[in-house]
């Protein structure tokens, strides 16, 4: 007999990386012995890193298996005859202690033919920055290809990128094709397809302990550029109080602000799970038969099947996640 299904939390996939730092350790209480957290991987179903259940009956069960399990129950009718048995979306923290390299990633039809994978159209939401912390999308002129290859091979490239400066709760669109980098000082949650492709262009001629310079794709990525993109890349949004707030809606995914000051009821009729990543407070989140409670640096998802619940706190910012 199957467990009825609620709320669910999962453990925390840790990665360690050259540019990672504390901030996941010290801010969102990631436990960890690695020297540098660069990410944490709140919800996947990428190979080798799928996301295991650490509440309620279903503790020590994979992602993968939930959904082998409860098919459209957990993801819904629509997405279930789309995705199959693989969950559509990875859910990140992001710490860059240093600057991350310069890249971009490929499209559907591109990561499919050369990776068996999904392109990685992802957003962005600015949890911290330090002072003078930026981000780099796109360039800062008209580019063509053989514009971009000269700064490229000059090492100049850095001339003709965008920075812009940020602050807690910018958002940012990042569509396939476009070149970006998260900048040091900057802790930010990242919603994306489920894929982990990625194209390195430069890497700021870093290298690790042992003197090893990483890989870079450059041959890869000159065919994944998409040099005539508008630069529509920052996400306006609302912040009405006790209710969603569209930031951004794509066909990979719908992302929604939710400040909640009260207690609130919500029917989802999106035919979806809910992702919840809690930014900032705390909230209770009840269902009819369980509740659990979120906190800043946490992540939950809500099973299609589970079509009313109530969100109650004083002060919470949310991220409300569907596909």
């Amino acid at each position: 007999m199957k467990n009825k299904l609620y709320p669910l939390k999962f453990d925390p996939i840790l990665k360690d990386k050259i540019w990672g730092g504390r901030k996941l350790n010290q801010l969102l209480h990631k436990s960890s012995d690695l020297p540098n957290i660069g990410e944490s991987w709140e919800l996947s179903d990428v190979e080798e890193n799928t996301s295991i259940v650490s509440n309620g009956p279903l503790k020590g069960q994979s992602l993968k298996t939930l959904l082998e399990t409860y098919k459209a129950q957990l993801i819904g009718d629509k997405n279930y005859n789309i995705f199959g048995n693989k969950f559509p979306l990875l859910i990140k923290f992001i710490d860059a202690k240093q600057d991350l390299s310069i890249q971009l990633h490929p499209n559907d039809e591109l990561a499919a033919e050369r990776h068996d994978s999904f392109g990685k159209t992802e957003m962005w939401y600015v949890m911290q920055a330090d002072d003078d912390a930026n981000l780099i999308v796109g360039f800062n002129q008209e580019m063509t290809q053989e514009k971009y290859l000269s700064h490229l091979e000059s090492k100049t490239l850095t001339e003709i990128l965008n920075f812009d400066k940020v602050k807690t709760g910018d958002t940012y669109f990042i569509e396939v094709g476009r070149v970006h980098a998260i900048g040091a000082g900057v802790m930010l949650a990242e919603i994306q397809q489920t894929s982990d492709i990625t194209y390195r262009v430069y890497d700021w001629d870093r290298v690790d302990d042992e003197g090893n310079e990483r890989e870079l794709h450059n041959d890869l990525a000159i065919d994944a550029f998409d040099f005539n993109m508008p630069d529509n890349f920052r996400v306006n949004y609302s912040k009405k109080k006790n209710a969603s707030n569209q930031m951004v809606s794509c066909p990979y995914f719908t992302t929604n602000f939710l400040h909640v000051t009260d207690s609130i009821l919500k029917l989802n009729s999106k035919d979806s799970f809910l992702i919840y990543i809690c930014v900032e407070g705390e909230a209770l989140i009840e269902t009819e038969e369980s509740s659990e409670f979120i906190k800043k640096g946490e992540t939950i998802l809500l099973p299609a099947a589970i079509e009313t619940f109530k969100i109650t706190s004083t002060n919470v910012r949310l991220l409300e996640v569907y596909v």
